[in-house]
């Protein structure tokens, strides 16, 4: 009989203790066996109780940490996500498949994980999880992922009536997902959404359909908002990311598309947007549920952090 299949993740966090002990907690409750932590800025509240668990390598991202890998620290944070994430895979390898994700994301299998992974043939290098993304409410209603296809832009037309042209698949972050990638290959570098071999991009991948990226990118307004200035200079609203519809077809940029709400309402424009678009509200559920793409899915982030690490109280 063949041993279950040992998978981990690894993640650069900049992030409150409770949110990086929430994100730990919930992974190790599926069993990943091991949790690869780069923490992008201190956080004295959650490292020591990190370091204590045997299923978490966590490193502090300071001075020394890049001096031994013996570069400069890049100045962009995608950047240092890439070079953390494929340190991490250049290790000994603890576990047959590593995936990058972010600390607002979480994986919810049909399954197990680990079920998902024994699937993919022995040939495929590596699986995409598709994300699903929270209403900006409680983060238990969340929007599905809408394959590309000729049907598309007329159901995110419907979901979103006034924004829909200018969201990529419905989204407001990322319709990518992220990859599992199997160990003990040579030579890979991982991207925030790919992975190479050598000079080739994703070769021999996959879909997994089986386990979503429960991505939740947007809180409530007046939360968002404190993001949003980072977002949109650096971030996933940043001003180089192409838009959902060309520019010479009528399209904006998300970075745009912002600027001139701004511009013509301030913050109250911004907030037209996000209502439509983000806000946990019935007549978002109810257009949600009507296309089939409201999934109802309950974190229990709460109890996963007492569970996994009580010493936390």
């Amino acid at each position: 009989m063949s041993s279950p299949v040992k998978w981990g993740l690894v993640a650069t966090i900049k992030a409150p203790a409770n949110d990086i002990l929430e994100f730990a907690a919930h992974h190790l409750e599926l069993g990943a066996h091991r949790l690869y932590l780069y923490l992008d800025a201190p956080c004295p509240d959650a490292f020591d109780v990190l370091k204590a668990h045997p299923k978490i390598r966590v490193l502090m991202c300071d001075a020394t940490y890049w001096k031994r890998l013996n570069i400069s620290r890049p100045v962009k944070h995608q950047v240092r996500q890439s070079v953390n994430a494929t340190h991490a895979y250049g290790k000994r390898a603890e576990v047959d498949w590593l995936a990058h994700i972010d600390v607002d994301e979480f994986l919810w299998p049909e399954l197990t994980v680990h079920q998902a992974l024994a699937a993919v043939p022995h040939n495929i290098l590596s699986a995409r999880m598709r994300p699903s993304e929270a209403l900006a409410g409680d983060n238990s209603a969340f929007k599905k992922f809408i394959p590309n296809g000729p049907e598309r832009a007329a159901v995110v037309d419907r979901l979103y009536p006034r924004f829909g042209r200018f969201l990529k698949g419905g989204f407001v972050s990322h319709v990518a997902g992220k990859l599992f990638v199997r160990t003990g290959l040579a030579d890979v570098e991982f991207r925030i959404h790919n992975m190479f071999l050598g000079a080739e991009m994703n070769p021999g991948t996959t879909d997994l359909p089986a386990v979503d990226l429960c991505h939740c990118h947007a809180r409530p307004f007046d939360e968002w908002l404190k993001t949003y200035r980072y977002r949109h200079a650096k971030g996933s609203y940043r001003a180089d990311l192409a838009p959902a519809v060309s520019h010479d077809q009528g399209g904006l940029t998300l970075h745009e598309l912002f600027m001139g709400l701004e511009q013509q309402a301030g913050d109250q424009g911004l907030k037209t947007f996000f209502d439509e678009v983000c806000a946990d509200t019935t007549g978002l559920r109810d257009r949600l549920e009507a296309e089939g793409l409201l999934a109802l899915r309950d974190l229990d982030l709460t109890a996963k952090v007492r569970k996994h690490f009580p010493e936390t109280g």
